[in-house]
């Protein structure tokens, strides 16, 4: 699924959507669950469905880390097919043979991630991609599954290029050598096109076919301010699929006439369509429509564009799928709001759906957790602001409850109704959690979006602290009692929060928030470098007259108006917001005189992928909390 690239984006996932106008349910008290009962429900990513329809491959971090296993469809029964202890490993799919499988994997969170082959019968493993400080990920299958497409970094760290890599030697070739930052986001089947995007800015990029034969590239986006993501190409080459927002404030599904130079508008709605999938043979495709943070998947038969009915599934979010070859299974990972997400089998000519994972402890009881909803609230000038939104259960107005403000991912990110470990631990242990989806958030048009650019540290911020005033209306909201919390850019927000409005929060809660603009923005990694300019557009450069306005909105240079305890989490091998980001803003608060807690991980990058330092952050975050934010009285 296609997802507006962002540079500090912290991926959220998703859940039901339950509407806010629901009769006022009796609080009750639910069963208390520690970190360690909730994150011994399994996280699972699908990857692969063998040739013969028989198995699956994913990922899980049963192990505490992600490791590769394979589920048997018959009977439901798992094998494992790695045991990495130190560092997590992501499935990628079957070879043909499906004795061998592919998976990729990077060191402590440095994301320059190499794909790896690996035997299910020996511990034979090979690195495809040996080049060191390269980045690699897979991009494809050949159409005859002779070799397999992916983009490395290892020519010039700044650029990803092409690559074929046969399966029968492992050799790589050059297929398209990126010189310019033009990114590869499709290949024809008979490897004569591809379809390359340019980044110009955040709310705008280029698409392009180029001819491999003729060496020709032809424009397919136009001067608007619009983007233009590519998504596929039939089989003989007669048409190219992409999705844009060109002159509409939401993106929508092109088909692309390639003989006659004809565009057809396919699909449209009043929702961004963030992804368009083809079956194998073309029998088939998938819509994603991103509906008020829940995904809308439509499935079609190809050649007539007829909606084919899809299985509903009670609660449910359909996160992903994979189309076997075949085309007679579809691999769907299904989210909601109170439980992780589990895998299911829908086979298109019987119409059965077959659940595959239980990945909730069977210790929790599913009851004891909190659906999600959506709300709207106005913010300072009058704006509609949506939000996902948690009550605990035990919340009443003779039971009022804290409350905590959360900021998600971005710039240009977006909190989706989703499960997630560390949002229903806090609710579960009593904290009502409002998840704000800012001006400047993706997923409500192009509009929408747009209305942070330049302006961050302001009206991005004050959505924030509207949303702070809306919880504090709820009558058991303890409006005496309410933090913020959130990563990345998220926790950029909780940091000038604290310094900007220092009276509005009463705590913070800092995940390798980004402290200094100057400096994080003049560091981004090299791989980044065809989204420099792009983000410069949007947030400024700091080579120019707008580092002053950086400056400004750097918390690191207005530490001393910190007054409020914070607790800071930074991952050592971080590259996208430096570990010397939070050294700064924890010395600079230590000098104010005010609580602060610094916790390192040396094993973790940007976001946190190991199960004992996701229990050490939710246990740390709470007892923090309990000290300052709640403290029993």
């Amino acid at each position: 699924m296609n997802q507006k690239r962002t540079i500090f984006y912290l991926l959220l996932l998703t859940v039901t959507v339950i509407s806010c106008n629901q009769p006022e349910k009796s609080a009750r008290t639910p069963k208390q669950y520690s970190s360690e009962e909730l994150r011994n429900n399994v996280a699972i990513q699908a990857a692969g469905i063998s040739t013969n329809d028989s198995i699956i491959l994913v990922s899980n971090n049963v192990s505490g880390i992600f490791n590769v296993q394979e589920i048997n469809v018959n009977d439901t029964s798992a094998k494992v097919l790695t045991n990495s202890t130190k560092e997590s490993n992501f499935a990628i799919d079957y070879l043909p043979d499906g004795n061998h499988f592919l998976y990729t994997s990077d060191k402590g969170g440095d994301e320059n991630s190499h794909l790896f082959v690996a035997s299910k019968t020996d511990t034979i493993v090979k690195d495809i991609t040996p080049w060191a400080g390269s980045s690699n990920s897979f991009f494809g299958w050949t159409d005859d599954k002779k070799g397999i497409y992916i983009l490395s970094n290892n020519r010039d760290k700044k650029f990803f290029d092409l690559w074929k890599i046969s399966i029968s030697d492992w050799k790589p070739t050059l297929i398209y050598q990126n010189n310019t930052g033009d990114e590869p986001g499709a290949i024809s089947k008979d490897e004569r096109y591809i379809a390359l995007t340019k980044p110009i800015t955040t709310d705008k990029n280029e698409l392009y076919l180029l001819d491999l034969v003729s060496k020709k590239k032809l424009p397919i986006s136009n001067v608007s301010e619009a983007t233009w993501s590519a998504q596929g190409f039939e089989r003989d080459n007669s048409s190219f699929y992409y999705l844009t927002n060109d002159s509409s404030d939401y993106t929508y599904l092109v088909k692309y006439d390639m003989a006659k130079n004809s565009r057809t508008r396919l699909y449209e709605t009043k929702w961004n369509i963030d992804g368009f999938y083809l079956s194998k043979s073309g029998k088939y495709h998938t819509l994603f429509i991103n509906e008020d943070g829940k995904n809308k998947v439509l499935l079609f038969e190809h050649a007539t564009n007829k909606l084919i009915d899809f299985p509903k599934i009670k609660d449910g979010d359909i996160l992903g799928l994979v189309y076997s070859d075949s085309e007679k299974n579809i691999l769907l990972t299904v989210g909601s709001s109170t439980s992780p997400s589990n895998l299911y089998l829908y086979n298109t000519e019987s119409k059965n759906l077959k659940q595959l994972t239980k990945t909730l402890n069977s210790t929790i009881d599913e009851k004891d957790l909190v659906k999600a909803e959506v709300i709207r609230f106005k913010s300072f000038d009058g704006k509609e602001i949506p939000a996902i939104y948690y009550k605990p259960l035990q919340a009443d107005k003779e039971h009022k409850v804290p409350a905590l403000v959360y900021a998600h991912g971005g710039p240009g990110g977006q909190s989706r109704l989703g499960f997630s470990n560390s949002i229903q631990f806090l609710v579960n242990h009593g904290y009502a959690v409002i998840m704000v989806n800012n001006r400047g958030s993706s997923g409500y048009g192009k509009a929408f979006y747009k209305l942070d650019n330049k302006d961050h540290g302001n009206g991005d911020l004050k959505d924030f602290i509207w949303g702070k005033k809306w919880l504090a209306e709820q009558d058991y909201v303890d409006s005496n009692s309410i933090g913020i919390i959130g990563g990345s850019y998220g926790g950029n927000i909780v940091l000038n929060a604290l310094t900007l409005h220092p009276d509005e929060f009463k705590v913070g809660v800092d995940m390798f928030g980004v402290a200094n603009w100057l400096r994080t923005l003049k560091s981004i990694p090299p791989f980044w470098e065809a989204f420099r300019k792009a983000l410069y557009d949007e947030l400024g450069d700091p080579n120019t007259i707008d580092s002053v306005r950086l400056k400004t909105i750097s918390p690191v240079y207005n530490y001393q108006k910190i007054k409020k305890p914070l607790i800071v989490f930074q991952g050592v091998n971080d590259v996208r917001v430096l570990k010397a980001e939070s050294d700064e803003i924890v010395a600079g608060v230590k000098k104010n005189g005010v609580p602060v807690e610094y916790v390192l991980f040396p094993d973790e990058g940007h976001g946190f992928v190991k199960k004992e330092n996701l229990i050490a952050t939710d246990n740390k975050t709470l007892a923090f909390l309990q000290k300052y934010l709640n403290p029993k009285k």
